[in-house]
């Protein structure tokens, strides 16, 4: 038994409208979603501060949490690892006749003992200058107008 069929063959030019949306709409997706992805780490706010002077010696950076954990190229390290490792990039450092400055990415909320002892283990290093990573203000505070 045969069926009729009444489906006719398209034999003309595919309009390209519906292939530049679908283009489009999977385009934004991909933008939104890598933008969504998780970024593992630990969260370290800074500090906001404004007109802080730089250096133009070499740095060697050390991230403290706000419960005081120390981290060393992107790893949790102790304080005894953290001393000879500091040491080793000190004595590099004036090996080639400069002075290495430490750069601290503190979050705002560590204790201040943290910080002191880690400004004792970089002097300890070999270490003089030691500077306080911090951003910029975010937005300049609201003005109030006066009355009463």
């Amino acid at each position: 038994m045969r069926f009729p069929r009444h489906a006719r063959i398209f034999r003309g030019q595919l309009d390209a409208a519906p292939f530049a949306g679908v283009f489009f709409l999977v385009l934004i997706f991909i933008t939104f979603n890598s933008q969504l992805v998780f970024t593992p780490g630990v969260r370290i706010e800074l500090p906001e501060a404004d007109g802080l002077p730089g250096t133009t010696n070499p740095t060697i950076e050390v991230a403290v949490d706000r419960s005081g954990q120390f981290y060393f190229a992107q790893q949790v390290i102790a304080e005894a690892e953290l001393k000879q490792r500091l040491r080793a990039a000190a004595d590099k450092a004036k090996a080639r006749g400069s002075q290495l400055t430490l750069v601290v990415l503190a979050h705002k909320d560590t204790p201040n003992g943290k910080l002191f002892d880690l400004g004792e283990l970089a002097r300890e290093s070999g270490i003089r200058e030691m500077l306080q990573a911090v951003r910029p203000h975010t937005a300049p505070a609201p003005v109030r107008p006066p009355g009463p």
